[in-house]
């Protein structure tokens, strides 16, 4: 009896207790997910006018598209000029330190894109660029 318990503590100490590396892996790939950044994109693909003294924007994470045909797109989806406001408010309250890229197409109406412009500042967003391609 002696030598079969003997065998048994042997045994579980030769062990390995995979829990703990489990739960460090687990909240290793929680801590990744919630720092990660993900690309977002306004919806549609514009023809962006050329500009010299274009720069590249960090922290760019509320993306406004106009279209050539005066469409508004964020998050891949078709707004309503009313709408935009609300929308840019809901997306700042995510990330308040995000920044407004407004991408016109070149051929896109002053007016949506300045319609556009007064929302995300009525929407308390300041800091609005609007994007162009290097030549």
């Amino acid at each position: 009896m002696k030598q079969h318990f003997q065998n048994l503590v042997e045994e579980e100490e030769a062990a390995i207790d995979m829990t703990p590396m489990l739960d460090v892996v687990f909240i290793m790939l929680i801590f990744f997910i919630v720092t990660a950044s993900f690309v977002k994109e306004a919806g549609i693909d514009v023809n962006r006018p050329e500009a010299a003294t274009a720069v590249q924007k960090d922290r760019a994470n509320i993306l406004v598209g106009i279209s050539d045909k005066g469409e508004i797109w964020i998050n891949k989806r078709r707004i309503d000029v009313r709408a935009v406001q609300a929308n840019i408010e809901r997306l700042h309250a995510e990330n308040p330190q995000g920044t407004v890229v407004i991408q016109a197409d070149k051929k896109a109406t002053t007016d949506t894109l300045i319609k556009v412009m007064d929302a995300a500042r009525a929407a308390g967003v300041f800091d609005v660029s609007i994007a162009a391609e290097e030549p």
